[in-house]
């Protein structure tokens, strides 16, 4: 079968597509064949090499034989089954975050049947790998504050990339007031996906202009826990997505003071893969959230999708299509 393969940190460029053997499901797995994946920051981190973290995981110097094939969120039909599989049988259409074991940007793919769910009816496939990783994030990072309440104030920073676009459509639909945060070119899809107010941080401090928000969405989580901490308010709850490691460890610090003091609550969203994902689905198909898609590449054209990709400049996700 066909896959991209890194064997090294760094450019995109050392992304290969190459001949690979197929693989062959354990008896609690199953084999499908991906007709589209999606990228994700993790993705773009591990390839690159600029997260520690990933390289302490998944190889310090270059990545391990077995975590060579990017891709967590995939969308295809299921190819074969183990013996101890019970929910999906070969010809279903199913979708996942493969976060476990990766290997999405490949013709064939393999993962326990938990990382799985039936493909939403009115999705295409290139729509439905656009939601796994993307789509539980922002579910995930909006119940860290419990049931949103209607008119609760909500801000999600970073609003216009994958994680961003489904937590306003899914805040809005909550009944919260949504702010969202990114650059001007992206503030359409901001727009469109139902947030009440536009920033664009390239002209505006939104920790400095007085405005408190009950619950913080952090996609990007690259400045100084305090300055989101003037933006929250009493009571009020910071999830950070993804960012810095230092970052990580001030939420952690403040997480920890805040249990003690019972005021501001920080959280780090690290639940783990589809919890959450059926729910995401059932939204999918009563039409009130739509998976927001920027551009599609072939297969053979995932570096120049990650050299986009790190560019910064996409709106919603960037979905990998298998064809040639």
């Amino acid at each position: 079968m066909r896959a991209i393969v890194f064997k090294e940190y760094g450019s995109p460029d050392l992304l290969q597509l190459k001949e690979v053997e197929k693989p062959a499901p354990k008896d609690d797995e199953v084999l499908i064949k991906v007709y589209a994946s999606s990228i994700n920051s993790w993705d773009w981190e591990f390839q690159s090499g600029t997260s520690f973290v990933n390289r302490l995981l998944y190889g310090l110097l270059k990545p391990r034989i077995k975590k060579q094939i990017l891709g967590a969120d995939v969308a295809g039909t299921v190819e074969m089954v183990g013996k101890y599989v019970t929910r999906f049988r070969p010809g279903d259409e199913v979708f996942g975050d493969l976060w476990d074991s990766w290997g999405g940007f490949a013709e064939y793919a393999c993962a326990r049947e938990s990382s799985f769910e039936p493909k939403p009816a009115n999705s295409t496939f290139e729509e439905a790998a656009a939601i796994p990783q993307a789509g539980v994030l922002a579910l995930q990072g909006l119940r860290k504050n419990g049931q949103i309440q209607p008119g609760q104030k909500v801000m999600v920073n970073g609003a216009g990339g994958g994680v961003g676009a489904f937590a306003v459509q899914l805040a809005r639909l909550a009944g919260a007031e949504v702010t969202g945060v990114d650059t001007a070119h992206k503030m359409d899809v901001v727009r469109s996906a139902g947030a009440d107010h536009l920033i664009d941080y390239t002209q505006e401090d939104f920790t400095q202009n007085g405005q408190q928000y009950d619950l913080i969405l952090d996609c990007q989580g690259f400045r100084s826990m305090f300055d989101y901490k003037r933006a929250l308010s009493p009571g009020g709850t910071y999830a950070m997505v993804g960012g810095a490691i230092p970052r990580m460890f001030q939420a952690l610090f403040l997480g920890l003071w805040g249990s003690i003091t019972g005021s501001q609550r920080f959280r780090i969203v690290a639940e783990g893969p589809n919890k959450g994902l059926a729910d995401l689905k059932e939204l999918v198909e009563a039409g009130k959230v739509v998976p927001v898609i920027d551009r599609t590449y072939k297969l053979s054209e995932v570096p120049e999708a990650f050299r986009y990709f790190g560019e910064g400049r996409h709106k919603g996700k960037v979905v990998i299509t298998m064809g040639s």
